[in-house]
């Protein structure tokens, strides 16, 4: 029998303080749910059947996970351990990962996580100037990443991942240049690089349009860009996705078996689930969510959007497959689908090829130079 991968999500809602470009359901100043919330997690962990899959993958965010007590994590994964105790991959051998910032952890929790059976983590540094992480309304100081750094290497991770992020409001190049120089001293097997992107009525949203920030001219957000591409590359990192660099080996299994379009399940409050070729997500609401776990049948929990057809997949599977820079395989894509996707797609493929946006060559349709640059567009041919 074949077993489909499947991944699993966990999100933990909870922070010490919300940043201020954050547009997560993520709660400050909710302690007294917090044990209600982990058996609410409990229970719908219950509620699936999973003995057709093989996990491969479990991944706690948030929020800030690494904000609550231990136990509540070390409670999650033994009951996964319990779920899974007839999978395919050992327990010990699946890829568990958990969110931490700088500040929230102690020796303790992470020798609590290791026992519990947590084998990555993931930190959320943005950067390490201090005066952008205060403007940003990050709770840590570049000298508590290190700190933090520093116990999570002394407690024995080796599969660690920290993110940066670009394009942050009074910026510069320099700025980007001395965070990742500091990074790469360090050498670390993971390194995650996002751009910021303002999102409706967040905090940093209102400062903006009241002019008290000044986000960097976007050629100067590309520069910065390219010169993290660069750099990495030339450290030996290879740029396996659009925000994402690995040494050999250290890839996000989690995110990649989620761009190769393998199946999830989000678990907690607005987690987003694909499975059976529907896409769904939980109830944004942490009280309904709490209530309507206590009666599992109760459908208001779940909220359905999309009911995929084998069109929308062939989509997906290109607007997903173009995330990597490797691209998408055509033998692949016929192997899932038959179809070959040069024939499917002759008209956007065209489009984009003449565009300069995407290469075709040999079995790989993959984004150019330029294609990165505007990868929006080209994913927006396949929706």
């Amino acid at each position: 029998m074949k077993y489909n991968e499947l991944g699993i999500y966990i999100h933990i809602p909870f922070c010490k303080r919300k940043c201020y470009y954050c547009d997560f359901v993520s709660y400050e100043n909710k302690e007294n749910i917090i044990e209600k919330y982990i058996e609410s997690i409990e229970k719908e962990i219950d509620s699936y059947i999973v003995d057709d899959y093989n996990v491969t993958t479990i991944y706690i965010g948030g929020g800030t996970p690494s904000s609550i007590n231990s136990k509540y994590i070390v409670k999650i994964l033994n009951k996964l351990r319990e779920k899974l105790v007839n999978n395919k991959t050992s327990f010990n051998n699946i890829e568990i990962t958990i969110e931490l910032n700088p500040g929230t952890v102690t020796k303790q929790k992470l020798e609590d996580y290791i026992k519990a059976g947590i084998n990555r983590v993931s930190i959320g540094l943005q950067t390490t100037n201090n005066t952008l992480l205060k403007q940003i309304g990050r709770i840590h100081t570049k000298e508590e990443f290190f700190e933090t750094y520093k116990i999570v290497k002394k407690t024995g991770f080796k599969n660690v991942n920290v993110d940066l992020m670009i394009g942050l409001p009074n910026q510069t190049i320099q700025d980007v240049k001395d965070s990742l120089q500091e990074l790469i001293s360090l050498n670390l097997n993971h390194i995650s690089v996002y751009s910021l992107i303002i999102e409706e009525n967040t905090k940093i949203e209102k400062m903006i349009s009241k002019g008290k920030l000044n986000l960097p001219k976007e050629e100067i957000e590309r520069n910065m860009y390219w010169y993290v591409k660069n750099t990495l590359e030339l450290n030996g990192y290879k740029h396996y996705e659009i925000s994402n660099y690995a040494k050999e080996g250290y890839e996000s299994k989690h995110n990649l078996n989620c761009w190769n379009q393998n199946e999830y399940i989000g678990i907690g409050v607005a987690a987003h689930s694909y499975l059976n070729n529907i896409r769904y997500c939980n109830t944004s609401d942490l009280e309904k969510y709490i209530d309507n776990m206590n009666e599992i049948n109760n459908k208001e929990v779940y909220y359905i959007n999309e009911k995929q057809q084998i069109e929308d997949k062939k989509k997906e599977f290109m607007l997903l497959g173009l995330r990597k820079i490797d691209g998408v395989s055509i033998q692949e894509f016929k192997q899932r689908f038959t179809d070959n996707p040069i024939y499917v797609f002759r008209k956007e493929l065209e489009k984009l090829v003449n565009d300069k946006l995407i290469t075709i060559d040999g079995d790989i349709i993959k984004l150019t130079y330029k294609g990165i640059d505007f990868a929006n567009l080209v994913w927006q041919e396949f929706i």
